[in-house]
């Protein structure tokens, strides 16, 4: 192989940021076992933001987890960049979670007894990293969170406190943020606003975004569609839009 093609190899791998191999999760045993993920191989790629889709139980979310390392895989392996999670222990495990990614769930996960700005500064207390006051104020900025600052959760409605989540995903500058149905607990309004936040997180920043979502108006909003089904992937679709999303999702009987 000459080294031109050697080359071009090495580049596109580094565009992958996160992958999975023959991805198996088996829950329970028996005749009472699910087999969520089933062979499933999928990549993601860098400076992207990639929505995956799929009916209930089609393994959306346990692929969610299983990718950020927050869950195992019963067989097969995966990867954030070069590092494969299947081979670390908790500690590495850890480690990597605090350093290369961000995680935004559904159900927010504030402390809330910390004001918005501690609770996204929290990762990088928590590491004892200094944080990037620049990027940390243009994400605040951004999020039209400035007065909302000294604010506990309790204080914030669902969709400030969604963006307050989204920030401190985003804080750490990771590889690559999970969203598992971020939008989920959210009216339309602070729907929108998140989704704007974290394509133009993508857009102009260069991050790295997979948003698990039902909503097709959410992964509308995305670069790259991912549909699963019966827990392996069953299609991709580039430039989505909510119609176009819809009609593959009615197919799969989503």
């Amino acid at each position: 192989m000459s080294s031109a093609l050697v080359e071009e190899e090495r580049t596109q791998a580094a565009r992958i940021a996160a992958r999975a191999v023959d991805a198996v999760k088996i829950y329970g045993s028996g005749d009472a076992a699910v087999r969520a993920l089933d062979g499933l191989s999928v990549e993601f790629a860098d400076g992207r933001y990639t929505a995956v889709m799929g009916p209930s139980g089609s393994g959306k979310s346990t692929l969610l987890h299983c990718m950020a390392g927050l869950d195992t895989l019963t067989s097969g392996r995966v990867f954030i960049g070069d590092a494969d999670l299947t081979t670390m222990n908790e500690k590495k495990l850890t480690l990597l979670r605090r350093e290369k990614i961000g995680f935004v769930f559904q159900s927010y996960n504030l402390v809330p007894t910390l004001n918005a700005q501690e609770n996204i500064t929290l990762p990088l207390d928590i590491a004892r990293r200094r944080p990037d006051k620049e990027w940390v104020d243009r994400i605040i900025q951004t999020m039209g969170l400035g007065d909302r600052l000294d604010h506990r959760p309790s204080e914030l409605s669902g969709g400030q406190q969604q963006r307050v989540a989204a920030a401190r995903a985003l804080a750490t500058r990771p590889e690559i943020v999970f969203a598992d149905e971020p939008t989920g607990n959210l009216d339309s309004r602070a729907s929108a606003e998140l989704l704007q936040f974290m394509q133009e997180a993508v857009r102009q920043y260069g991050q790295t975004i997979v948003m698990v979502t039902h909503d097709p108006i959410a992964a509308g909003y995305a670069d790259w569609v991912v549909f699963l089904a019966d827990g392996r992937v069953v299609d991709e679709m580039s430039e989505p839009t909510a119609e176009r999303v819809l009609d593959r999702m009615k197919s799969l009987g989503g």
